[in-house]
């Protein structure tokens, strides 16, 4: 009996041990599943912070660099692998445009303020081999689970990309995107400064309205590449008949109005119109065909007395 009971006792150890085995054997799977899932979160960060066109740079409390993605990489001049570790003013370094003095370290502003914050308007990046970058940016605190600051990110870009953009959108708000010729909303403007402008020197506005004949059938006949062909060709013309003064607009579909700044009398839009007339007569190339434009042309003006400037 006592042996029997000394075999169960080892049973019962045995049992024992191949309980904790597989405890510990869960463990570290579940370890394993949780570092994977947070690696692969971790890849996922800086897959997306890789892909955005921003420089996306972060630092420690002390301010030092602890990531750049590959924007910030190109935008600094400095790789990741030297850049990880040294002080932010070394690898952001900011100055004024203008007294070229170095300005506020943002990622201190914002950690110290606990908000987000701008650049100062005009400031330059001293990129790592010496040549100088207008930047745009804004930094931010970075807070753990608890709310605790525990470092900033610091997101900016090349200034000029945003100018360049503001200027396209501003001409894409403006201009006719087929011929680049000022739309409705651009001739409305310059029509009532050059009415202000002849009220003031006491001439005359003149406006040549014109449209081109048969244009439909060029468009179901010759297809409407040859179309868009057409109006540029028109618009071209156009822009070479008027003196500098003046505006030409494409005020829709194949209508055209060329506004007549400051000018004497009625025979002076008449003999704009004719020039037009005469230069729009020639056959020309309008993409693989050799073409007559016709066009129909109306003038309008303040040229009589009983007709206010407030009439066209």
């Amino acid at each position: 009996m006592k042996k029997n009971v000394m075999l169960c006792g080892g049973c019962q150890s045995n049992n024992a041990q191949k309980v904790r085995n597989d405890a510990g054997q869960d463990v570290d799977e579940r370890l394993h599943s949780i570092e994977s899932a947070l690696q692969a979160e971790k890849d996922w960060a800086k897959a997306t912070l890789n892909s955005i066109g921003d420089a996306v740079l972060t630092t420690d409390l002390n301010c030092r660099i602890t990531y750049l993605n590959r924007v910030a990489e190109a935008l600094t001049g400095w790789p990741s692998a030297e850049a990880l570790g040294m002080p932010l003013d070394q690898v952001l370094t900011l100055v004024n445009n203008q007294t070229f003095q170095t300005t506020a370290n943002p990622a201190r502003r914002a950690m110290e303020e606990n908000r987000t914050v701008g650049l100062a308007i005009g400031c330059v990046l001293i990129r790592q081999n010496g040549s100088q970058l207008e930047i745009e940016d804004s930094a931010a605190p970075i807070h753990d689970s608890h709310g605790t600051t525990v470092g900033a990110v610091i997101v900016f870009h090349d200034a000029q990309h945003s100018l360049a953009r503001a200027e396209q959108l501003a001409y894409q708000a403006q201009c006719d995107a087929l011929t680049g010729l000022p739309n409705r909303f651009l001739f409305a403007e310059r029509l009532a400064r050059a009415i202000g402008l002849a009220k003031r020197h006491q001439h005359h506005v003149g406006l040549i309205y014109l449209d081109v004949d048969n244009f439909k059938t060029v468009n179901d006949s010759l297809g409407h590449a040859t179309g868009d062909c057409l109006l540029q060709v028109v618009a071209s013309h156009l822009r070479k008949c008027i003196r500098d003064t003046d505006t030409v607009c494409r005020y829709g579909g194949d209508e055209f109005i060329v506004l007549l700044s400051e000018i004497e009398k009625l025979s002076d839009a008449v003999s704009v119109a004719e020039k037009i007339l005469h230069a729009l007569a020639m056959p020309c190339c309008v993409g693989h065909y050799q073409l007559s434009i016709n066009v129909s042309i109306g003038i309008s003006g303040d040229f009589q007395p009983s007709c206010p400037n407030g009439c066209l």
